[in-house]
């Protein structure tokens, strides 16, 4: 699958790339990124490449990645409204005031024009709430009423949630279609080999209210890239892994199936874990960050990645996560509902406890 083989995001009209830019990486701010000239590197070749959706956050490197991003496109042959750009609004660049993020209306407003001001730009395709306060959250109905009020003027045309909970999530999208405001078209969540209870609660509901799946960090901040082996010491240039104490036992048997298939196909170990993410059914695009051009180049290349059935078998068993209550529960639905019947072309099994009376009171 090729780069500009677009697919169309959640419930909308919006067509983007199977494989998004993420920018976190983009300026040196905080120690590890990389520079703005070779951050306009990564951004050429991947639209070069055919690439059409960018991914940002007015947090990364405390606004210097919109900055990168502004500037690369002020002077830039590349037409703005042939790309999709999104940013986030929740993190506070201020110290000290109140207001300066979260999910209220003036901090809301306030974050959207100052990104829009770094980024050069007078709107971005999709706006995206991007953490959520349990502690002292902003009523959901003025989140929402301001993000559709930002659509309506025209600062944005789609909005996104990043990093919610599946229940206010949930909330939230019927509230809009209640409402008649505009709804959420996507979410972004952790997903990978080595991260995959969001199959318990947020993809199940995702694909229920028609959201779209875009996972981050399918390399798991790094460990799936190959350079992580259980008998090498931590790799050089893991900076933003400085604080992490490197993969487990288990996390290794998945890292060790990674290389394994990787070998089988002559392919870089990257290039497996995200070919595993893209292939997953429900989702829709997969956000990669990359520090240089070659890695990026690595990266794309994941998408001319074939597994087979027995390749996915082998890492889907491997990594196989604990899923929270009622996830496990549920799983027996089909025994319990059908009784051995087949339904919507799905077998199922009877329960032993069925079989253990003739008499049916």
């Amino acid at each position: 699958m090729p780069l500009d083989s677009f697919v169309t995001l959640g419930n909308s009209g919006l067509r983007i790339s199977p494989f998004c830019l993420g920018t976190m990486t983009f300026g040196e701010d905080f120690g590890w990124g990389t520079s703005p000239a070779e951050s306009e590197e990564i951004l050429s070749e991947y639209i070069t490449s055919g690439g059409n959706f960018i991914d940002t956050a007015n947090m990364y490197t405390n606004g210097h990645s919109e900055k990168i991003i502004g500037d690369f496109f002020a002077k830039s042959s590349v037409r703005r409204d042939s790309m999709v750009l999104g940013t986030k609004f929740f993190c506070n660049l201020y110290e000290g005031d109140p207001n300066g993020g979260g999910a209220g209306r003036k901090a809301i407003v306030q974050q959207l024009e100052n990104s829009l001001r770094r980024l050069q730009m007078d709107y971005v395709d999709i706006y995206w709430f991007h953490n959520w306060d349990a502690t002292s959250p902003a009523p959901i109905e003025e989140t929402m009423r301001a993000l559709d009020d930002i659509v309506t003027s025209g600062k944005a045309r789609y909005i996104g949630f990043s990093d919610i909970p599946a229940w206010k999530t949930s909330e939230a999208q019927i509230l809009a279609r209640f409402r008649g405001w505009s709804p959420i078209i996507a979410t972004q969540l952790e997903y990978s080999l080595l991260e995959r209870t969001s199959e318990g609660e947020l993809i199940p509901m995702a694909q229920d209210q028609g959201i779209g799946v875009l996972p981050w960090s399918p390399l798991a901040g790094g460990y799936l890239t190959g350079k992580w082996t259980r008998d090498s010491a931590r790799p050089s240039d893991a900076k933003r892994d400085v604080m992490l104490p490197g993969p487990t036992e288990s996390q290794f048997d998945v890292i060790d199936e990674v290389s394994a298939v990787a070998a089988e196909l002559g392919v870089a170990p990257a290039q497996v874990a995200l070919a595993w993410v893209q292939n997953r059914p429900e989702v829709t695009s997969t956000i990669l960050g990359a520090r240089r051009v070659d890695q990026l180049r690595t990266n794309l290349g994941a998408l001319d990645i074939q597994l087979t059935e027995e390749q996915t078998a082998k890492l889907e068993k491997v990594s196989k996560p604990a899923l929270s209550f009622p996830a496990s529960a549920n799983s027996h639905a089909p025994t319990l509902a059908y009784a051995g019947a087949t339904v919507d072309g799905r077998p199922s099994t009877v329960f032993p406890l069925l079989k253990m009376s003739r008499t049916r009171y």
